[in-house]
């Protein structure tokens, strides 16, 4: 299903939610993808399970030196404080914002609709995400509902949003259907 396909996660150096990773991944390479983790610096990133830490994770390309044209998608993981970070870094910004602008499949669970927000990719996009992000997302232009899995093809690329680790399940089936 996604054999020679290469799916970016991005993720900040702490603070992603280690599930939100690692389920995605397993899933990408159950269907016969290549998972490679970007983040902001090179070395490992410190997964979370919710305000705990728990597994290190190696990265394989730093975010200034990726780009979007050696991906075939994206994977955003959430935990509160990984998308917070990202957003504020203008590489990673303009990583998440290339995918959008080559038409290329963006999944998104939990918190990591923040960055989307500072990406300026989800005005007249419909997302589902944690409760707590629905008015910054209505805010940005976003159209908000509260659903296990929400798959948009409104816009420049088919966009798969989630809300919490409950969802993993159809959120990486979701994702994997996209990345195909």
């Amino acid at each position: 299903m996604l054999d020679g396909k290469t799916i970016a996660f991005l993720v900040a150096p702490e603070g992603v939610e280690q599930v939100e990773l690692t389920e995605p991944w397993k899933a990408v390479k159950q269907a016969g993808g290549t998972p490679k983790l970007v983040s902001t610096s090179s070395g490992q990133v410190q997964g979370f399970n919710h305000l705990d830490k728990a597994d290190t994770f190696a990265v394989d390309n730093t975010v200034d030196s990726a780009e979007a044209a050696s991906f075939d998608g994206l994977v955003l993981p959430g935990g509160v404080a990984n998308p917070d970070f990202l957003r504020t870094v203008p590489e990673a910004v303009r990583f998440v914002r290339a995918f959008f602008d080559a038409g290329k499949p963006v999944a998104a669970i939990c918190h990591a609709p923040w960055t989307l927000i500072e990406a300026d990719v989800v005005r007249g996009r419909t997302l589902t995400s944690w409760p707590s992000l629905q008015t910054d997302l209505r805010n940005a232009g976003a159209t908000w509902v509260d659903k296990e899995v929400m798959v948009c093809t409104q816009g420049p690329n088919t966009l798969v949003t989630s809300r919490k680790p409950d969802d993993l399940k159809a959120f990486c089936q979701a994702a994997t259907d996209a990345f195909s």
